[in-house]
This record gives structure tokens, C-alpha cells and sequence, in this order.
């Protein structure tokens, strides 16, 4: 395993951020989701950040280097039955600045992940990947997750 890149601060984002993280989400779309850094950005961005942002169950975070974001991932916490009422920690929109990739930064964004699920006390950290990111997949293996499921996904789109 190659060790995470040194210089990288993990942070909250900031509505400052959006345009750098709508930016990184643009640069990696499968299925043709049609997220656009445009400016002006999309008002749905700034809601949902928003609403991410006052929510203490889910955080936006990004990477910086050098005083750029060069990374953006969300962690979604929730409670269930299992586990006796345990929490559970979903990490979402994993994305390193395409032309920064292989470079420990992913590594180091997923080390900072895993262990904010430790500090929020969850018994299993956990992420999905679309089928055909296979370096992805190989990726989160060597980090230690295991591909115990299958996942469903139905698109509700605006009708």
C-alpha cells in the first residue's frame, strides 16, 4: 500500500468550495449525471450544501494541497436497529482532481474518513462504487474493504 500523500489537509468545505467541488464531481460522471461547474452555479448546488452544512449527520468535505482543493468526499452518519441502535458511516462522491490521481490523495482523504466513522463511534464504514470503476474497486480493496454486497439503485428523475 502506498503511503497517503503528507501535505494534504482534510477540511469541512465551505460555500466558498462549491465551484471547486461541482468542478471535481463534473470531471467524473457515470451515466451522464450532468452535473455543470458553469457559473452561475445551479441554485440546487447551494441548497443542498446548505442543507449539509446544518445537518450534523452529514458532512462535505474536501482535500486541499498547496491551498487547492484537490479532493471532495461526504460522510453520511446514520442510526439503525443493528448492532444494538449502532451508527453507520456511508461515505459518498469520492473524487480526486483527475489530473492528481495515483498520488496518495485518495488514500489520505479515505484514511481521514475511516477514522471520523471511529471517532462518531460506527460499527462498519461503508461506500458504494459504480460497476465499472474497476481501478476504484481495486482501490478501496487494498485500503481493506471487502465487497460483501450487491446494490440496487432506482433513478427518480423529473418526470
Amino acid at each position: 500500500m502506498s503511503a497517503p500523500a503528507a501535505d494534504i489537509i482534510v477540511r469541512d468545505a465551505v460555500s466558498a468550495d462549491l465551484p471547486d467541488i461541482v468542478c471535481l464531481l463534473s470531471q467524473d460522471q457515470m451515466g451522464g449525471e450532468g452535473d455543470s461547474a458553469d457559473l452561475p452555479l445551479h441554485s440546487g448546488y447551494i441548497a443542498a450544501f446548505d442543507l449539509i452544512a446544518t445537518d450534523p449527520n452529514h458532512r462535505l468535505l474536501v482535500a486541499e494541497q498547496d491551498g487547492a482543493v484537490v479532493g471532495t468526499f461526504q460522510i453520511s452518519y446514520s442510526p439503525g436497529l443493528l448492532f444494538h441502535g449502532g451508527w453507520r458511516g456511508t461515505i459518498e462522491a469520492v473524487r480526486v482532481d483527475e489530473s492528481l490521481r495515483s498520488r496518495g490523495i485518495g488514500e489520505a482523504m479515505m484514511q481521514w474518513a475511516i477514522e471520523a466513522c471511529r471517532e462518531r463511534r460506527c460499527y462498519v464504514v461503508q461506500l458504494t462504487s459504480n460497476v465499472a470503476r474497476t481501478g476504484a474497486h481495486r482501490f478501496y480493496e487494498r485500503l481493506g474493504f471487502a465487497q460483501s454486497h450487491l446494490g440496487f439503485k432506482m433513478m427518480l428523475g423529473d418526470e
